[in-house]
């Protein structure tokens, strides 16, 4: 798995960036990848619509809100997903924070591009498990009306914890921190892509990419 270059400097705020930043993101990018990688597991849970939203039985778990109905609507099984760079990223991160902030940052960036690329590599694994059912776009607790509050139910129901080391801090967010969970419907038909771009992502009044003039390419 890479590190994009690209998608590392639309997190900075840098897509436009002149070479000196590139080639500190590429350094930092090129250190990352010969020392990490992306961890994943998933599992693939059957899944129904009811008026308390998605439930998924098998693993106790009910997706509440409007995102899930819409995304799963057309599904009859749904994949959960957890992707992480693990505790050891997690360490060297706040080292490189006391000793080089501007370093430390473009190191931040690059852990979530790749985290990124890892749930990508999670979903192509899927779809060829798969190959006779139609993926959704992927959503994750926190977007659109999908409540953060159900991270550490997916994260129990894939066993995160014990796999990954990864599991859900009283604030809802995970550690380690560059983690990632996420849900993807599987489908008999094609479904079309509902959940890209700002009008769907509860950040965008908030959003830094867009008072930038920018996005995050999601």
């Amino acid at each position: 798995m890479k590190i994009s270059r690209d998608e590392a400097l639309r997190y900075l705020g840098a897509a436009g960036a002149g070479e000196d930043t590139r080639r500190a993101v590429e350094a930092v990018a090129g250190e990352i990848e010969g020392s990490f990688q992306p961890q994943f597991i998933y599992r693939v849970f059957d899944c129904a619509v009811s008026p308390e939203g998605v439930c998924l039985p098998q693993a106790n778990l009910c997706l509440p809100g409007k995102m899930a109905q819409r995304m799963l609507s057309g599904c009859h099984r749904a994949a959960l997903l957890c992707c992480t760079l693990g505790l050891a990223f997690d360490r060297l991160l706040l080292k490189t924070q006391s000793r080089d902030m501007a370093r430390a940052v473009i190191m931040d960036v690059c852990g979530s591009a790749y985290v990124e690329a890892g749930c990508d590599e999670a979903e192509k694994e899927i779809a060829a498990r798969y190959p006779d059912l139609f993926l959704t776009d992927r959503f994750s607790p926190g977007y659109g009306d999908l409540p953060l509050s159900v991270q550490a139910n997916v994260l129990q129901a894939l066993d995160a914890q014990r796999l990954l080391g990864v599991y859900a801090l009283p604030s809802f967010m995970m550690a380690p921190a560059k983690s990632v969970t996420a849900v993807i419907g599987l489908s008999r038909t094609p479904q079309p892509a509902r959940v890209r771009g700002c009008g769907y992502c509860a950040m965008k009044e908030n959003c830094v990419y867009r008072k930038g003039g920018t996005t995050c390419g999601f």
